[in-house]
């Protein structure tokens, strides 16, 4: 049976939330605050753990950081009440996988988690490559003139988007769509994710080889190209 966290302080929420997953067939354990939630966290038994990023004592973006930190890979999809672009961007920067506003849809949730759990669990992912670079989804590892560069599970889903795409441009809805979920793609304020992202990808498998791979199309979207 997957486990799940559940980091929340509104405790009836959580409780309800928690209701729902065990009805969904999952193991449930929750935290009310940031330092329980982290030292949960910590325990390798969870299979995905969900975590507001308002909480008392620590927040979940630095819960984020700190696992991330010390290589804790459990995926985390992050709940957030606020709209701002920039809680969302930052903590997917600090290591979260995915993330919802509030109020979300029970359906969309427990699909989200499924897909983390998938992603997480997948053996034996074949290598994708693009021209010099190859990927392995699996280990989230790229490869560019010999040298391995470490991806997050974002970073990694991105990439194998754009490569799976063979040299086609793809806007950012499709990116938003096929990356984050049809609810990112219904959201105009989350096409700024999509920025963020493919700079962290320049910054990763681009700019220290010298060769850029990852072509912006102005007013079109975005494309991995084959042949530099």
């Amino acid at each position: 049976m997957a486990r799940v966290l559940v980091v929340d302080d509104e405790v009836r929420f959580a409780e309800s939330l928690g209701r729902g997953l065990t009805g969904e067939g999952y193991d449930v354990e929750l935290a009310h605050d940031g330092f329980t939630g982290y030292r949960r966290a910590k325990e390798p038994s969870f299979d995905v753990i969900v975590l507001d990023l308002m909480l008392p004592g620590m927040s979940g973006a630095e819960v984020c950081h700190r696992l991330r930190a010390e290589d804790v890979s459990t995926p985390i999809l992050v709940l957030t009440a606020r709209s701002r672009e920039s809680d969302e961007t930052d903590a997917l920067g600090m290591g979260a996988d995915d993330y919802l506003r509030k109020p979300f849809s029970f359906a969309v949730l427990v699909a989200r988690c499924r897909a983390l759990m998938r992603r997480g669990a997948g053996p034996g992912w074949p290598e994708l490559r693009s021209g010099d670079l190859v990927l392995d989804p699996r280990r989230r590892i790229a490869r560019r003139g010999g040298e391995e560069v470490a991806l997050s599970r974002r970073e990694t889903a991105l990439l194998e988007y754009l490569i799976r795409s063979a040299g086609r441009v793809r806007s950012k809805s499709e990116i938003l769509e096929h990356v984050w979920g049809e609810e990112g793609a219904g959201d105009p304020a989350s096409s700024n994710v999509v920025e963020v992202y493919i700079g962290y990808l320049r910054r990763k498998v681009d700019q220290p080889f010298g060769t850029h791979l990852v072509r912006t199309v102005r007013g079109r979207g975005y494309q991995l190209l084959d042949d530099p």
